[in-house]
């Protein structure tokens, strides 16, 4: 469905405007996430780092035109006079305003829609159930964990006309908010999964106004769902007695009576085999899961199954074919030895017990150790939570236990005593950073580390201390430069278009989260990456900016998804894959980039194929084209110019012929660093700048400045005899009496091999100093025998102010961008501004 801006100003209650033309289809309240500006409606949400008002002249700028604003978060005439031409509807609550139009839009509909609620299982019921059902109906879903306040009304704006089922879920923290969400949802078949103690704090009351007020978002269904034995402490016969007259109740227990009573079950081939009692027959099913939580999740979805009038010959069928639903546990590889488990998605007792289980799995022998924060959802709860926490924790033989967060410090005598026994060493802070401050890394070693932590205590920062390397050589990041050379590209393509920055292989060695800060500041349009896990690592370190995934994989997926991140499709085959993905996922309209070979033979999809690929894009409707780009192959060598302009013909007429088919325009890039400045021609709508950003000698005669430093330090300094030899293999033979100072750098930090017996030299003290003998893997000898007054820890510059990165390259014969590139994630970054 449409809606103009008359239409938006008419559902918020607001004087109509003069807008007739502009329809809206895209609700936005992530700015990253814009895909069809000119359609966008964006809701300038509060946020607890970051205010939606502050993105709106960005997005102006990227065409949108719609704005929900609440007047007392900003300068309405300074921001009205900057975007000529909007419309911005002033609302005293922005969230209101959003949950008001989803209300609305669902009101527009008469399908069966399931409601999903309860402490644990909402998401996986929710995905089992698309499993079970998405080969019979044509199901509108909420994305993932899309169950908050935000994420409820924008997944009911998904619904339309084509579908003929809905299933959404609903989380609550609180009293109050599922009375906003309920007319949101106002689903006709209700879905009560496990009850137990996760957001208890939010309920003054306890558990029983916590069922309550879940409860709220079932007053309009015809059927309710829930199982008896998931329900602690508490009488829900009751509490469903009070609901409205007429609705069909569907229970499940372990003992009668209950519409479907499970009456055996045992394990066997690591499937659960069930024995169930439904309208006085007996069947058996079986699930390929053998837990209780599994167990109990399947029979609500057999019971929603019975309700929508399916039979247990399909129900049995489709059973088998559920499949696990990501529990968003990251494995890493951390300092000393180490390895950690970062499952910092949510916290509870249940998912803490999963978690020490997967740790103990993972352990193999060797040390355990686990960090955990406050169980912030515990509230009245708080000493019954962490004497289980404690119990449970004491049995696994854990080399340390680290409990972080005010709370659970307070409860540290009852948690020590739970602990009398072992031997595992205990400690408590305050918060994060008294941890980070007082806890010394060193300690930790050999061992597994489960990290168990409420989003609030930012476990992240852990996460990044535990990956932290050390290393006296660095290279020094000068970020004002940096920022002088973006502004210089701008000035270069003009306002009109767009510039992506290239940070891939770590920003070329020089760190990417760092420079992407940076890159930010000064308006840069797009990132590149070439990984998944570097943009992950970005959007970890607060990144915010639209990122394009240039080599995505069907492993990368899940986390590409999870983090916003958008990628480059270059073949059908991933094209497919990513595909097949979205749709398992229930996503449509996914931002991707789209690669066209125009003489690279290197990736991408061949223009034969673009009117096939238009086909399938408008066809499948699951991705949406944000931009089509194209490698120019030589745009650097003057002998190749008419290849190069041949290359731009080809793709322009590529993307000619795909706007023409798929009926909408995108960005369209193919210029890189040097294409920038040697051929304008080739700038279109956003170009492609990587090294070009660092100063390096494709734009040394543009103003542009040396943005990276590699230095070192001398270790040691010796006097060798004419006639000695130096390094590995004796390769050098002094001629003459030398002093040679031994620095700490070598080939393991991407100081190569190739700068061995003279062919590189390093800057000291005003002298260029010849590598003596073979470059070692830690460490190089250098000539110092025309340097004054050499001392141990003397600066030494490998390339900078002094020696070009293009000086190198010319020394070795190594590509730049490979020098560049090689640099160890060992070597410390040294960030610094002017």
């Amino acid at each position: 469905m449409k809606y103009t801006a008359k239409d938006i100003a008419n559902i918020l209650s607001l004087p109509a405007v003069n807008a007739a033309d502009i329809v809206v289809e895209q609700l936005l309240t992530d700015s990253r996430k814009l895909v069809f500006a000119a359609q966008t409606l964006f809701f300038a949400l509060p946020g607890p780092r970051r205010d939606g008002h502050e993105f709106i002249e960005t997005l102006y700028d990227q065409g949108v035109r719609c704005f929900v604003v609440n007047a007392t978060k900003m300068d309405v005439s300074k921001i009205k006079a900057y975007c000529k031409g909007a419309i911005f509807f002033e609302v005293p609550n922005c969230l209101e305003a959003l949950q008001q139009i989803a209300a609305h839009h669902r009101a527009s509909f008469t399908m069966p829609v399931i409601g999903i609620t309860g402490s644990n299982g909402k998401t996986i019921v929710k995905e089992w159930l698309y499993q079970l059902l998405h080969a019979s109906y044509h199901i509108v879903r909420s994305p993932r964990s899309f169950n908050s306040q935000i994420g409820v009304p924008l997944s009911v704006w998904k619904m339309d006309a084509t579908n003929d089922l809905a299933i959404f879920e609903a989380g609550i923290s609180t009293t109050g908010e599922m009375q906003r969400l309920a007319p949101i949802i106002k689903p006709t078949i209700g879905v009560l999964t496990h009850m137990g103690p996760p957001h208890a704090e939010g309920f003054a009351n306890g558990m029983s106004q916590k069922i309550n007020e879940k409860l709220r978002l079932f007053e309009s269904v015809d059927t309710l769902i829930y199982g008896k034995d998931q329900v602690q402490d508490f009488d829900i016969e009751e509490a469903i007695g009070r609901m409205k007259p007429g609705v069909h109740f569907f229970s499940w227990s372990r003992k009668a009576p209950a519409t479907l009573v499970v009456t055996n079950e045992k394990i066997k081939d690591n499937q659960a085999h069930i024995n169930l009692l439904f309208a006085g027959e007996s069947m058996d099913v079986v699930i390929p899961f053998t837990d209780k939580a599994s167990t109990e999740n399947a029979m609500l979805c057999i019971l929603t199954l019975l309700a929508l009038g399916k039979d247990f010959a399909f129900i049995k069928q489709q059973l088998m074919l559920l499949s696990s639903v990501d529990m968003r546990m990251q494995f890493k590889k951390g300092i000393n030895g180490c390895t950690f488990i970062n499952d910092s998605y949510n916290l509870d007792f249940d998912s803490f017990v999963v978690g020490s289980f997967y740790l103990q799995s993972q352990a193999a022998g060797r040390d355990a150790s686990i960090i955990v924060s406050d169980f912030s959802e515990a509230g009245p709860l708080a000493k019954e939570v962490y004497s289980h926490v404690a119990k449970h924790s004491a049995a696994l033989g854990l080399k340390r236990f680290i409990g972080i967060g005010p709370t659970i410090k307070t409860h540290q005598a009852q948690i020590q005593k739970e602990f009398a026994s072992t031997s595992t060493e205990l400690s408590f802070y305050d918060s994060t950073s008294s941890f980070l401050q007082q806890f010394r890394l060193q300690d930790f070693y050999n061992e597994i580390i489960l990290l168990k932590g409420a989003r609030v205590f930012e476990f992240e920062r852990i996460a990044n201390w535990l990956e932290q390397k050390m290393h006296e050589t660095v290279l020094e990041i000068n970020l004002t430069a940096l920022a002088h050379n973006v502004k210089q590209i701008q000035h270069s393509i003009g306002a009109s278009t767009k510039l992506m920055a290239v940070v891939k292989a770590f920003s070329y060695g020089n760190g990417s989260a760092e420079l992407a800060r940076t890159l930010a500041s000064v308006k840069t349009d797009y990132l590149a990456v070439a990984y998944v896990d570097e943009g992950v690592e970005l959007r970890k370190a607060g990144i915010h900016l639209p990122i394009m995934v240039m080599s995505p994989d069907e492993a990368g997926f899940e986390a590409m998804v999870t983090y916003g991140l958008e990628p480059e499709i270059y073949s059908f085959e991933i094209y497919n894959a990513f595909g097949s993905f979205l749709k398992y996922q229930g996503i449509d309209h996914y931002g991707v980039h789209l690669k066209f070979n125009t003489g690279m033979n290197r990736l991408g999809f061949e223009p034969a194929d673009v009117v096939t690929l238009a086909t399938k894009i408008s066809t499948d409707k699951c991705m949406i084209v944000k931009s089509v780009m194209s490698h120019l192959v030589a745009s650097d060598a003057p002998e190749h110019d008419t290849f190069t302009m041949e290359q731009i013909t080809v793709f322009k007429n590529i993307c000619n012929i795909l706007q023409e088919n798929i009926g909408y325009s995108f960005i369209r890039h193919i210029a890189n660093s040097h294409a920038v400045l040697r051929h304008p021609d080739s700038r279109l709508d956003m170009v492609r700048v990587g090294i070009g950003l660092y100063g390096t000698s494709a734009s040394a005669t543009n103003g542009f400045r040396k943005v990276a430093s590699l230095k070192t330090t001398v270790a040691q300094i010796r006097k060798v005899p004419a006639g000695a030899t130096v390094g590995y293999e004796r390769a050098a033979v002094m001629q003459k009496d030398t002093l040679v100072a031994t620095v700490r750098i070598g080939y393991a930090d991407g100081y190569d091999r190739r700068f061995s017996l003279g062919a590189g030299k390093m800057y000291i003290r005003g002298v260029l100093c010849p590598v003596v003998g073979l470059v070692c893997m830690d460490m190089t000898m250098i000539d110092v025998s025309e340097v004054k007054d050499i001392s141990i820890d003397d600066e030494v510059e490998i390339f900078g102010e002094h020696i070009a990165i293009e000086t190198l390259a010319t020394w070795s014969g190594i590509n730049m961008y490979e020098m560049m590139s090689g640099i160890n994630a060992r070597v410390k970054r040294v960030y610094i501004e002017e």
